[in-house]
Parts: C-alpha cells; sequence; structure tokens
C-alpha cells in the first residue's frame, strides 16, 4: 500500500520544494492585532504570549485567541487580552512552512496522477467462495494495491502536473528592458520550466515514460482488444465477454466498447426500408 506522505515527500524532492521550520517574534506596542509571517504556506503553527513582569507564558488556542490564515502567512488575534498586543507583551509564533504547494495541493496532484497513471488496470485475485466454487475478484489499481515499484512513477508523474502549473504562471511574464540599457530576462524562468519538464524523450517527462515502457504502464502501455464482429444476418454487433480462466465459475461479463462514426449520422428524418432486429 502506497502512503500518502511518503508520495507527498516524493513529489517535493523532485521539486525541491523541501518544508522548513520558523520562528516569528513580534513585541507589543498596543497598536497591532495582525502580523504578517516571514513565511507563506504553513502548517503546525503553535503560537504564545510572554509577559517579563510577571514572567508568564501563555498558550494562545486557535479561533478563541487567534485566527491563523495558513496560505497568506497572517495570524489575527482576536482575544481581547492581546488584541492588540500590549506593552512588555511578546508574540511568539513557531510552525513549518510547507513551500509553494502545500499538502493538500501535492494531494490533488497525487490523486490525478494514481488515475492517469493506473487507468483502466485492476488487480485479479482468485479465491473460493463459501460454496466451494473458485471466484476471481477484480480490483481497480490504486494506491491501496499500487506495486512498490510503481510508486516513484507515480511521483514523477505528479512532479510534472505541478511544474506545468508553475509554467502557466511563468507564461504571463514578459522580458523587461529598459533605456539605461538594463535587461530582466523574466522569460527565462518559463523556458527553464519547459526544459525541466521535457518531452516525450528528455526531462522530467523522458524519465517518467522510459520506465513506464519498461513496466508496461501508464496511458501509454501496450493493450490488447478484441475485435469486434458484425453479424451478416443481422448487421448487428456481435456481443463481447470478457476471457475468462478455465475454472472460472462466474457469470460472464459483457464488455460495451465505444463505437466511432457517429459523425456520419443521418439526420434527414426519412425512414429505412428494414425491419428492426432482422436486418438493416
Amino acid at each position: 500500500m502506497a502512503d500518502v506522505a511518503v508520495l507527498i515527500q516524493r513529489v517535493r524532492s523532485e521539486l525541491g520544494d523541501l518544508s522548513s521550520p520558523f520562528q516569528d517574534t513580534y513585541l507589543g506596542a498596543d497598536e497591532l492585532s495582525t502580523y504578517d509571517l516571514s513565511e507563506t504556506g504553513v502548517n503546525a503553527v503553535t503560537a504564545k504570549v510572554t509577559t517579563v513582569a510577571p514572567p508568564t507564558s501563555t498558550v494562545l488556542v486557535p479561533d478563541v485567541d487567534y485566527v491563523l490564515d495558513p496560505s497568506q502567512g497572517r495570524i489575527v488575534l482576536i482575544n481581547a487580552a492581546y488584541a492588540p498586543l500590549r506593552h512588555g507583551q511578546t508574540l511568539i509564533v513557531r510552525g513549518v512552512a510547507e513551500g509553494v504547494f502545500t499538502d493538500a495541493d501535492l494531494e490533488t496532484y497525487i490523486g490525478d496522477a494514481v488515475a492517469q497513471h493506473a487507468y483502466g488496470r485492476s488487480v485479479t485475485t482468485r479465491y473460493r467462495d463459501a460454496r466451494g466454487h473458485i471466484r476471481y475478484d477484480h480490483e481497480p489499481v490504486g494506491l491501496e494495491n499500487l506495486p512498490v515499484v510503481e510508486e516513484p512513477l507515480v511521483a514523477f508523474l505528479a512532479a510534472i502536473n505541478c511544474l506545468w502549473t508553475l509554467a502557466t504562471d511563468a507564461a504571463t511574464d514578459i522580458d523587461i528592458s529598459t533605456a539605461e540599457g538594463t535587461f530582466v530576462p523574466r522569460t527565462q524562468r518559463y523556458r527553464q520550466l519547459m526544459q525541466h519538464i521535457g518531452d516525450a524523450t528528455t526531462g522530467l517527462q523522458g524519465r517518467y515514460n522510459a520506465l513506464a515502457q519498461q513496466l508496461n504502464v501508464g496511458l501509454g502501455r501496450i493493450e490488447m482488444f478484441t475485435a469486434r464482429r458484425v453479424s451478416r444476418t443481422t448487421n448487428r454487433l456481435v456481443p463481447v465477454f470478457v476471457a475468462r480462466e478455465y475454472d472460472d465459475s462466474t457469470r460472464p461479463r459483457r464488455l460495451l466498447p465505444p463505437i466511432d462514426g457517429q459523425e456520419y449520422d443521418d439526420e434527414s428524418g426519412l425512414p429505412s426500408p428494414a425491419y428492426p432486429g432482422l436486418w438493416g
């Protein structure tokens, strides 16, 4: 079973977006109740107020003594005893800065990566039921049963999706050139991100594709399909069923492959000289 926390750490390592602890100290001046932290995207925050005379230390309670905006990195004191922070009081805030992407963001990217990487795959388990019949259980591939060897591939794919988000943000940057001869190549960030993402054979995308091809997994894996036959008698598609093992006693499972060519539908409304269910 793949651990989401381990995958998040893998993705952070690939992006170089590691979390780091921080500590901010603010001295009271009977003026402010809102303070901007030194970091944004914070979690695991603890806040306390200390005084010198008399020497005390009070741990603040979230949503009672203060309100925290994790994404913006801002703390607002709401308790009248500390809002505003008075002379002689010191606010100490400790926490962890998650980096550019929060853990919740990376969990979403990992979920998308698993859905893309394991699309159309299932794990087949053979067992004997209470009546002694041999049965087969088909469980879709997900985080719960993802093979260990494929965990780095999911991390690569999630990192690629994260880099595309950063590239979209950098795509609006333009180069700056002044009359004094100063030139700031802001579009270089976008080019570097696209080079790191790469294509089918280079960059992080090429790295994922090479390993996925060796394991024959992912959206580009080689698949086997059953060609559908049309009955010459009724001109209807012959039913196709899932291939089963020799000792599989479960009922046949019908397949419904997509039918292309709907753009050729006759929209004239003229009836066809055919008898439904027989031919035509």
